[in-house]
Order: C-alpha cells, then structure tokens, then sequence
C-alpha cells in the first residue's frame, strides 16, 4: 500500500514538472517568436538574445488568464476599494505636502521652466511624482521586462503588452537604464513618475539635456515627461482642477457624471456654493464643469474641471485624481478640505459587481462590470434609488444591494 503511495506520488511530481516545463518551453516560443516585431522596432539581435536569455514568466502576477485556472484578475487598488477617507487620507496628504514644499525649493529652477514652457503647475507634477513613488522613495516591486513578457504571454491584454514587452527591450537596447533599475509595478508601469513603455516614447522629455529620457534617475525628466504626457492629453494653462462646493440641500446627485456638464456660474445659480466663501471670477464661472461626490451626498462635493479628467487619463481613479489635485494644493495652503469626509463604509468587489449586474438589468448602467464604485455606478446606484422609492444617496450601500438583489 505505501509503495503504491510513494509510486503515485512520483508520478503526480513528474507530470506536474512535465507540465510546468511544456508550458515554460511554450513560453520561450512565444518569446523567440516576437523576435521580427522587435527587430522591426529597431531592437538589435544582441539585445534580443541578452534580455530575453534564460526569461521565465512569473504566474504569481495578477490580472492573467492561466489554462485550467480561473482568471486572476487586477488585485484591489487601493484607489478602487477603498473609501475616501482611507485613501485621501489626511497624514499621508500632509506629510507628502510638506516633503514638496521642500522639493519645490530644491528643483525651483527646472520645476518654473518646466511650469513655463507645459502651462502645467509645479505642484501638480510633484503631486504625482509623490502619489506614484512617494518622491522615489518606493522601491518597485517587478522585473519590468518580465512583468511585460507574461503580460504578453498570458495577460488579458495580450496584444497591448506584446508591444510595451519590445518597447521595453528597445529601451533597454538604447542604454538608457539597466535591466536591474528598470523596476515596475504589476502593470508594467517604470520610472519615477510611473510610465509604460509606450507613454515614455510618446511622452518623454530629455529636460536636462544629456542626450537621454531618462525617467529612472533624472528628477528634471521625470517631472518634464509627466508634465508632458498631461499636456498631450489636453491639460489647459491656468486652470484649476476642481472647485470644492457646498451643495444645495436637496441635490440630485444622479447628475454627479461627466456627460452633466454646464458653466460654474449656471451650477452656482443652483445652489453650490464655493467653501470658505471664495469669490470666482467671470472667467472661472465661464468655465465648464461637472459634478463630483465622491460619498455620494455624503462628505465633501466638487465641480470638476477639463483638467480633472486630464489627470484622470494618467490614473482612472476618481480618488487619484482627488489625492493629486488635493496635493498639490496643499503645497502652498495648509487648510484640508472644507468638508470632512463621512465614516462610510465601502462594500466588497463582488457585491459592488452584483450591484452593477441588477442595475445593467433595469438599463440603468451601461458600463463594464468591475465592482468598482466609479461616477457611474453611484449615478446609476441614484437612479435605482429614485425608482425604488428609495433614500437617494448615489452610494452603494448594504440596504440598496439587499433591494437589488430582492428585485431579481
């Protein structure tokens, strides 16, 4: 009995290291089939060879889809599954403020010409070089060219990631960063300010003029480029981000979404009223903005302008932007929000999932199912609420998934 025991053992270890090298061999395949494309991009034969030598993917990464396992999807990001006042946290606001206030001395010379030339704050671009790397102090976690290989290989989006994998080695065969410092998150994103492979070749600023993008070491690069990548994506020069509002007792935060747009003065005719009594000015209630409640009708309201959704295009996160914007501010004004975050609680994923799977039912919600409480879930959320006779808070609540999921 123990000899067949020990013989069936033996045999489930060699198939498993069977398997594990077949699917190992398949990968070196893959790999060495990408070879045209990157000779194509201009990577040369040797870089090839010497990046991809001895390459093995990493199955612990997440959002990939492994035969006979289910998918891993993206982990929890804490801008998504997180309340506001967890993420937007006010210690970690005021220590990175006061950290660049520091740094906006030390780099004042680079960071004004930078300012000057992009239209785009200084502030701003050490908020998101605090928000990414906490000034380079976060050690990223990844090998970028292996993170980006088994994206390739076995990612949900594959095609994407086959290009940032060539991308990378053509980076790597320009000699501007190591293998060893070219660290990155899950996603793939490198450097100081976190950028794609693709986003350093669209966006990338040689500001120090060495004859080098180099977003890994070169402070005056990294904020250069991100200033960059802003205004290729639309930042406009003199423009806040957002204005915090008080709202009107009886909003209807159904309209908290970017298709609701209408000048400042027409939404402060309607009752919003700028904190601690600021008095905008006719250009300012010129402009166009949209609706912004992060707890629905609970804690702090905004009116959110094109340069929101800028920032929103380098990180889709309605709490990134929020942590950025609200950083960069307190830069140069220590006073935190007007209005205090509530002590909300934030659902699960998958009961948020479950919430957007009855609301697409009642053709209230139209976008993807993620289990992400964006704009347009808590808009979608109200609408449901109103149709359910309902307290209307734009917040995804026990009460409203048990409503919900009775409905089904």
């Amino acid at each position: 009995m123990m000899r067949r025991a020990l013989i069936a053992a033996v045999i489930v270890v060699t198939c498993g290291c069977s398997c594990a090298r077949a699917a190992d061999a398949a990968f070196t395949q893959f790999i060495g089939s990408l070879w045209p494309e990157a000779q194509a991009e201009g990577v040369s034969r040797a870089t090839f060879e010497q990046q991809t030598r001895g390459l093995e993917p990493d199955y612990k990464l997440p959002d990939l889809i492994l035969p006979g396992r289910p998918a891993t999807g993206a982990p929890s990001q804490a801008e998504f599954v997180q309340v506001p006042a967890d993420y937007v946290r006010e210690s970690s606001i005021a220590r990175l403020a006061g950290e660049g206030q520091r740094l906006l001395q030390k780099y004042r010379g680079p960071l004004g010409e930078i300012e000057r030339k992009s239209g785009v704050p200084a502030t701003v671009m050490l908020a998101i070089w605090g928000r990414e790397t906490d000034y380079g102090r976060y050690t990223l976690p990844y090998d970028l060219v292996r993170v980006l290989a088994t994206q390739a290989y076995v990612g949900r989006r594959k095609d994407q990631y086959r290009t940032e994998f060539i991308l990378a080695l053509k980076i790597l065969g320009e000699g501007v960063v190591t293998r060893k410092d070219m660290r990155s998150s899950w996603a793939g994103a490198t450097g100081l300010t976190q950028f794609l492979p693709s986003e350093y070749y669209k966006h990338g600023v040689d500001f120090d003029g060495d004859g080098r993008i180099d977003i890994w070491h070169s402070v005056p690069d990294a904020l250069a480029s991100a200033a960059q990548q802003l205004v290729n994506k639309g930042w406009q020069s003199g423009v806040r981000w957002a204005y915090e509002v008080q709202a009107p007792a009886k909003v209807d935060c159904t309209n908290g979404v970017p298709e609701v747009t209408k000048p400042i003065g027409q939404w402060l005719r309607e009752g919003f009223v700028p904190v601690r009594g600021a008095r905008l000015s006719a250009t300012e209630q010129a402009q166009p903005a949209s609706l912004l409640q992060p707890e629905g009708i609970y804690g702090p309201s905004f009116l959110t302008t094109k340069n929101y959704f800028v920032i929103k295009e380098y990180n889709f996160s309605d709490l990134y932007v929020l942590f950025v914007g609200h950083l960069a501010d307190r830069m140069t004004s220590p006073l935190p929000f007007a209005t205090p975050w509530a002590t909300s609680k934030q659902l699960r994923t998958k009961d948020v999932e479950t919430m957007q799977r009855g609301l697409t039912r009642a053709g209230l919600y139209k976008d993807k199912i993620d289990g992400k409480a964006g704009m347009q879930t808590r808009a979608a959320l109200g609408a449901y609420q109103k149709s359910a006779g309902l307290k209307v808070d734009c917040w995804p609540s026990e009460e409203v998934l048990r409503s919900i999921q009775a409905a089904r």
